[in-house]
C-alpha cells in the first residue's frame, strides 16, 4: 500500500480535534503492480465482527521507548472497544512492536510475523523495524504503523481487520503524551522526553527510524507527570535515545526539565524518578547540577551512561564523538558528588577494526571501575549502516572476547558489605519466581522480598540480610506510611507538599540534602532548621539511651518517633534509619539499655546491702 497521507477536511481548516477520520477518507490506495492484480490479504480472514469488539494480542521487543509507545497503541485500543489478551492463539490479530538495535531482536520479529502468517493472522508491524527498513521482505503482506503514527493504530488495525494491507510512515508532530495508556505495570510510567538523537554512531540504526531529535516542551513532561502521580504511579522512568541531549532542539537543556519534573513529585517520596540513559557528550557541560538532582532524596542514584569501547581509537571508528578520559571524567565526577550513585554503561565487542589491545583497554576499564552492571553485547552489522561496510573481525574472537568480558564482570560482588544494613526501598513489582516482590534501593539496587501482593506501590524499611551477584534480599522492618494527612508537627518538619527543588524547605528530604539547585538557591535557613531538628533528635535519642529516667522512658519516646515515621519523614540518612529501626524493633534490647539494666539491679542490691550493713553496725554499737 502507498502511505497513508492526511487529507485536509473541508475548506482546508482539517478535521476537528478529536475527530477520527475512517481511513478510506484518507487516502488508502491498493498498491498497483504490473504482473498481480491490486490484492487484500488474501491469506488472512477478513473479520466480519463489528469493529472494535475484537481482541488484540500486543507482542514488544527492544527498549523502554518501545515499550511506553506499545502502552499508549495498546490505550487507545482498548478506549476504542478492543479486548487485550497475552495469548496470542485466542486473539484475532497481532501488533509486534519492533526493535532494530541488534540483529537477534529483528530476528524474533521475523520468526513470529512468520508464525503469524501460518496462523493466518492478521499482523500490524510497528516500531523501528518498519519506520527504518520498510522494504525487508518479511514486511510484505502486513500493515505498518510508523513510530510517530501511534496515535492512528486503531485506524490502521481496523483496516487491517477488513483485509486491507496499510502502511502509515509518514513522519508528524510528536504524538501526544495525553493519549490513553494501558501500562504493564500500573505503577511505573515510562514517560518519553524526546525522539531521535542528535549523534551519528556508524554502527546505529535507530536514527534511521526515530530521527533527529525532537523534544516534548518542559510543561507538557510537566503536566504529564503531575498527571500520572494522580493516577497512582509510584517510578517514572525518563526514556530517551539520548537524555541528555534532551531540549538543545527548542532552547532548553535537561537541568531545566528535571528541576521542573522534581517540583511535581510528592513531598514524602512516595513516587521516584529515574533518569534514562544519556551519552557522555551532553552532560559533560551539566555534570554539577545533575548531580545536584541525583542527590535528590525523589530520584535514584543511577544513571546509564553507555561508554561503548575503552579505547579511544575504537570510540572514533563509532563516532562517539568522546573520548575515554570524557567519560572518565563524568563517571568520577558523579561518583565524588552523588554517595552511592550507581553507574551502568555498555559495551560493544567485536566491533570492526578492534585488535587485541583496544579489548585489552575495554577490560582494563571495566576492571577499574567494577560496574555493577555492564551491558555486553557483540558486533551486529546492521544494514545501510557505515559500520556494516567496515571490515569485520572474525566471528570467533567476537565471541572469545564477550565470553572474556562476560566473566570479568560477573567475578564482580558490588553488593558484599550491603548485609545487615537498613535501607528505604519503593516495592513496584513481583519477581519472576512469584514469590519475592521487588524493590529498589535509592540507589536502585534491586531488592527482593517476600512479601503481601498488596505492598505493590508502597514503600518500606527493609533490613537486608543476604546478598546475591544481581539483587539482594532483605526483610521488612515496617511501612512507610505515604499519606497527605499529616500532624501539623509533621507539616512543619517537611514544609510543602511538592518535593520543589527550589522551595523554601527542601521538604522532600527529612535528612539535611542540598537542593537539587543548589543551597545559596533555597536560602539555606529551613533547610538548616529542620537539620538541626532531626540532628538534635539522634543526639538527644543518645543521651536519652545513657540515663536511666530515659531508658525509663524510652518506650514512650519510640512511639512518638514511630508516629512521626509513619506520617512520612522515614526517608533520612541511612544511620538515622538503622538508630530508629532498631530503637522501634520489638522485644530488641541494645548493648546501653542491659548495661543500664544491670546497674539499675546492682544499685538496688548494692544499697539494701549497705543498709543492712549500717543496721548491723548501728545495734552493735550500743
Amino acid at each position: 500500500m502507498e502511505d497513508i497521507e492526511d487529507l485536509l477536511v473541508g475548506n482546508g481548516s482539517g478535521s476537528p480535534p478529536g475527530f477520527r477520520l475512517p481511513l478510506n477518507a484518507v487516502g488508502v490506495n491498493l498498491k498497483k503492480n504490473k504482473n498481480k492484480p491490486a490484492r487484500q490479504l488474501s491469506e488472512t480472514p477478513i473479520s466480519s465482527k463489528i469493529p472494535g469488539t475484537q481482541t488484540i494480542y500486543i507482542k514488544t521487543f527492544g527498549c523502554s521507548h518501545n515499550q511506553s509507545d506499545s502502552e499508549y497503541m495498546a490505550g487507545q485500543l482498548s478506549s476504542f472497544g478492543y479486548s487485550l489478551s497475552d495469548s496470542p492463539e485466542e486473539a484475532d490479530l497481532w501488533l509486534i512492536n519492533t526493535c532494530t538495535v541488534k540483529s537477534p531482536s529483528q530476528s524474533a520479529m521475523d520468526t513470529l510475523i512468520s508464525k503469524g502468517k501460518s496462523a493466518k493472522k492478521p499482523l500490524v508491524v510497528a516500531g523501528c523495524v518498519p519506520q527504518g527498513s520498510r522494504n525487508v521482505k518479511e514486511l510484505d503482506g502486513v500493515s505498518i504503523v510508523g513510530v510517530q503514527q501511534i496515535d492512528r493504530v486503531v485506524e490502521v488495525v481496523e483496516e487491517t481487520l477488513k483485509g486491507h494491507e496499510v502502511r502509515l510512515l509518514n513522519r508528524k508532530t510528536l504524538p501526544a503524551l495525553d493519549l490513553p495508556k494501558v501500562r504493564k505495570n500500573k505503577f511505573v510510567e515510562i514517560l518519553p522526553i524526546n525522539v531521535g538523537c542528535l549523534g551519528a554512531c556508524t554502527y546505529c540504526k535507530t536514527k534511521h527510524a526515530r530521527g533527529h531529535l525532537g523534544s516534548y516542551t518542559v510543561d507538557s513532561l510537566a503536566g504529564r507527570v503531575k498527571t500520572v502521580i494522580d493516577d497512582g504511579v509510584k517510578e517514572i522512568w525518563l526514556s530517551s535515545e539520548d537524555t541528555g541531549a534532551y531540549g538543545r532542539d527548542i532552547g532548553v537543556n535537561l537541568p531545566i526539565l528535571l528541576n521542573a519534573i522534581v517540583a511535581e513529585l510528592p513531598s514524602d517520596a512516595s513516587t521516584m524518578l529515574r533518569i534514562g540513559m544519556t551519552n557522555p557528550p551532553f552532560i559533560l557541560e551539566h555534570l554539577k547540577e545533575i548531580a545536584e538532582i541525583l542527590r535528590h532524596p525523589c530520584v535514584y542514584s543511577f544513571l546509564h551512561v553507555p561508554v561503548q569501547s575503552g579505547s579511544d581509537a575504537i570510540l572514533t571508528a563509532m563516532n562517539r564523538e568522546y573520548t575515554v578520559n570524557e567519560f572518565r571524567t563524568v563517571v568520577d565526577t558523579l561518583t565524588e558528588l552523588v554517595p552511592g550513585i550507581q553507574i551502568a554503561t555498555d559495551i560493544i565487542c567485536g566491533f570492526p577494526g578492534e585488535t587485541d589491545k583496544d579489548f585489552s583497554q575495554t577490560v582494563s576499564l571495566i576492571k577499574a571501575y567494577k560496574f555493577a552492571q555492564v551491558h555486553i553485547s557483540q558486533f551486529y552489522p546492521r544494514p545501510g549502516t557505515p559500520a556494516a561496510r567496515m571490515k569485520k573481525v572474525p566471528s570467533n574472537i567476537v565471541k572469545q572476547r564477550s565470553r572474556e568480558l562476560t566473566s570479568v564482570f560477573e567475578a564482580f560482588t558490588p553488593y558484599n558489605g550491603m548485609e545487615g544494613r537498613v535501607e528505604r526501598i519503593w516495592i513496584t513489582d513481583i519477581a519472576t519466581d512469584g514469590i519475592h516482590l521487588v524493590g529498589h534501593t535509592k540507589a536502585y539496587v534491586q531488592v527482593l522480598i517476600v512479601a503481601q501482593e498488596s505492598m505493590l506501590g508502597t514503600s518500606a524499611i527493609v533490613k537486608i540480610t543476604s546478598v546475591g551477584r544481581w539483587s539482594v534480599f532483605g526483610e521488612v522492618i515496617e511501612t512507610v506510611n505515604q499519606t497527605n494527612h499529616k500532624s501539623k508537627s509533621v507539616e512543619k518538619m517537611l514544609g510543602d507538599e511538592k518535593c520543589s527543588p527550589c522551595s523554601d524547605s527542601c521538604a522532600c528530604s527529612s535528612e539535611p540534602e542540598p537542593c537539587a539547585c543548589g543551597p545559596e538557591s533555597c536560602g539555606g535557613q529551613n533547610a538548616s532548621k529542620q537539620s538541626d531538628v532531626l540532628q538534635n533528635d539522634v543526639h538527644l535519642e543518645d543521651q536519652n539511651r545513657r540515663t536511666l529516667v530515659g531508658w525509663l522512658l524510652r518506650k514512650r519516646k519510640i512511639q512518638a518517633q514511630k508516629k512521626v515515621e509513619n506520617n512520612g519523614i522515614a526517608s533520612g540518612s541511612q544511620k538515622k534509619q538503622q538508630e530508629w529501626a532498631k530503637a522501634a524493633a520489638p522485644g530488641e534490647w541494645g548493648v546501653v539499655d542491659r548495661a543500664v539494666l544491670g546497674g539499675l539491679i546492682v544499685s538496688i542490691f548494692s544499697t539494701v546491702a549497705l543498709l543492712i550493713h549500717l543496721g548491723f553496725k548501728t545495734m552493735s554499737s550500743k
